[in-house]
């Protein structure tokens, strides 16, 4: 089988369309699904930044949402025809995953990094036949098509605008889950949410869900604007004095605070706004070690890494499009989408802000 997709060759190069081969089909327990739309997450992009860890060339992608096309056995749970949403892969049958828990999978790392079933692993390649590293957070989908296990895709109602809720796989999914299911945050908390991106303005919109009240930190005012738009007291990021400020905004501390940023600065300063026994999840990658200053964890504070919103994906998804769809949770409004074949313009306006979500559409569609 053969059709277009975005393919990073080089670590400082562009993306390059251009038709790649599928050697077979749906293996048993996999699904064949033709994208609609997916979305532009930062974890593709650090793919540029690690260092020769990730093979190249590679069809990135992981924000997908799609129709199936072709099921491979009969226990996949969908039909051709199904409209789907995708998120990470998980094993189903480790500790982790039989508790619900399928972000913190034994095989996480395997499965999503380019790893996946070792013995079928590399079925793309480009038009010459070089092999091209697949199945990118058990995806690839920066692609008109994509091949995914079962177990990745949520079926949704045909009635919704399919090229939209890729990002509801990872990017939202990531930032209320961990409002919604890490925290459990309800009316009368509070959260503080450092960075107002995808993942911090979803959280921002989560939270206001929930009933809590939120106050959005960020260096650009277009973001603070937007998160105060999503009901967030918007507060400019200072290198000085800023834990000081959300204390008096959350009358005497945060019970909650997200940081999306991954920088020792503001996690600290998180940590210092935080009331005795509050919590602070983490959702970026550390690149570096992180201190922590004197009196930080005191009083029953703590810090934990949050992966994937702690979310069951087929749990979580249809709760947010249930959200969305009662005007509670309007992601949409942080969507632009672009051709496919204008990746590398969605990656531009994405990295230097000017978007917050950029969504690729295989078939030309722009707005």
């Amino acid at each position: 089988m053969r059709f277009g997709a975005a393919v990073l060759r080089a670590y400082e190069g562009p993306f390059t369309v251009e038709e790649v081969v599928l050697a077979d089909g749906p293996a048993d327990g996999e699904v064949l699904v033709r994208i609609a739309g997916c979305g532009m997450c930062r974890t593709d992009l650090g793919v540029r930044r690690s260092a020769g860890r990730s093979p190249l060339p590679a069809v990135l992608g992981h924000e997908g949402a799609g129709v199936v096309v072709e099921t491979g056995g009969t226990g996949t749970g969908l039909s051709p025809g199904d409209p789907v949403v995708l998120s990470f892969d998980s094993c189903g049958h480790c500790r982790n995953c039989l508790g619900a828990a399928p972000a913190y999978c034994d095989s996480f790392a395997s499965l999503n990094l380019f790893g996946g079933r070792e013995e079928r692993a590399a079925r793309f390649a480009d038009a010459s036949g070089t092999p091209l590293a697949p199945r990118w957070f058990g995806q690839s989908s920066f692609a008109e098509y994509t091949l995914v296990p079962a177990r990745n895709a949520v079926r949704v109602d045909p009635a919704l605008p399919l090229e939209l809720l890729g990002p509801l796989g990872c990017g939202f999914l990531t930032g209320a889950g961990a409002v919604l299911n890490s925290f459990g945050a309800g009316p009368g908390d509070t959260l503080v949410v450092l960075g107002a991106g995808a993942v911090g303005l979803a959280a921002v919109m989560a939270a206001h869900a929930a009933g809590a009240v939120t106050v959005a930190v960020d260096r650009h005012p277009g973001r603070l604007a937007l998160a105060e738009r999503f009901h967030a007291l918007p507060v400019p990021a200072t290198p000085t004095g800023l834990s000081d400020r959300l204390l008096r905004l959350t009358g005497g501390g945060a019970a909650y605070a997200l940081d999306t940023t991954g920088a020792a600065g503001p996690i600290n300063e998180a940590l210092r706004s935080l009331r005795p026994t509050g919590r602070l999840g983490l959702v970026a990658r550390l690149h570096d070690t992180l201190p922590l200053g004197v009196g930080t964890l005191d009083r029953g504070r703590t810090i934990s890494h949050i992966c994937e919103g702690d979310a069951v994906p087929g749990v979580l998804i249809p709760r947010l499009i249930a959200l969305w769809q009662a005007g509670r949770f309007p992601f949409d409004e942080l969507i632009r989408t672009y051709p496919l074949a204008d990746i590398n313009e969605a990656e531009h306006d994405c990295e230097t802000g000017r978007v917050v979500k950029p969504v690729l559409v295989p078939d030309g569609r722009r707005h």
